[in-house]
């Protein structure tokens, strides 16, 4: 079988390279903070003291990284990873990066003689820990090809969406929708608040109809229960709905509710709640 890296230990990383432990992947990992690989070694990984010493022994490594900048530096850093690859060796990107990101990153790795394809997923801490991600795949179709079986223990559901960038780009849209749609039923949950209305009869009316949907459902009981324990940060909500912006500005396709919903974000972010889950919004929108 052939050996797996892996690079990002965070809520997201953690939950998928187990997976890839727990389905026989001989897998070694490496985080920023070593005491997170702990876990993984517990299970059987291995465990590596920089990227480069994981991309230079494996035929693919998978990177799930908090955002562009550190998607940047773990590649491209000191004993980064693309200080590891070589002819033939594999580079998927799983973190949630601007198009710009994942082209600069493939095209040192394909300077190197390595393959990159990039892989952001729609789903969080649950579908992670789950593999009921929706994996969205972008870059070279032979390496695509071969990591399948890995995604396939990662997400119910996997997408090949063409060249570099198409990924990154769907990604965001994705992300976008979901900002938005979080910040509006904030809004309505605020509203119905100061009318006097029971927050869980609204929940209830909302999944009765046409706009019934799981996110409303599970994080609508969550913030009725002052529950903001973090599955997908508020801050990486912000930092997307931000690179949506620029996709927007770059196209030139106005996005006036992304905006708004960026602004309420923002605000939540000066509240302090960067940590908290993206459904923390809620506090900024109600304050």
């Amino acid at each position: 079988m052939q050996k797996i890296g892996f690079l990002g230990l965070g809520i997201m990383g953690n939950a998928m390279a187990k997976n890839l432990v727990k389905a026989g992947f001989q897998v070694t990992v490496w985080n920023r903070s070593q005491d997170k690989c702990s876990e993984l070694a517990a299970l059987g990984g291995g465990v590596a003291a920089t990227p480069a010493e994981v991309t230079s022994s494996c035929q693919i490594t998978f990177a799930m990284l908090a955002d562009p900048a550190a998607a940047h530096e773990v590649c491209f850093g000191p004993d980064g990873a693309l200080q590891g690859i070589g002819a033939g060796r594999g580079y998927v990107d799983m973190s949630t990066v601007d198009a710009a990101t994942a082209q600069e990153i493939g095209q040192a790795i394909a300077k190197k003689g390595g393959r990159f394809v990039e892989a952001p997923v729609s789903g969080s801490k649950k579908p992670a820990e789950d593999g009921t991600l929706i994996i969205l795949a972008a870059g070279d179709r032979e390496l695509f090809d071969q990591a399948l079986p890995c995604f396939e223990k990662m997400g119910k559901k996997t997408l090949f969406l063409g060249e570099v960038g198409r990924g990154a780009q769907m990604k965001l849209i994705v992300n976008m929708t979901m900002g938005g749609m979080m910040t509006i039923f904030c809004e309505a949950l605020a509203l119905a608040d100061k009318a006097g209305l029971s927050g869980a009869d609204l929940l209830d009316v909302i999944d009765s109809g046409a706009i019934a949907n799981p996110m409303f459902k599970l994080k609508g009981a969550q913030m009725l229960q002052g529950s903001f324990a973090p599955a997908f940060p508020l801050k990486h909500m912000q930092k997307d709905l931000r690179l949506a912006l620029a996709l927007g500005d770059s196209l030139g396709q106005p996005l006036f509710s992304a905006a708004a919903a960026n602004e309420q974000f923002k605000k939540a972010k000066a509240l302090g709640l960067s940590d908290q889950d993206f459904c923390a919004v809620l506090r900024a929108v109600a304050s």
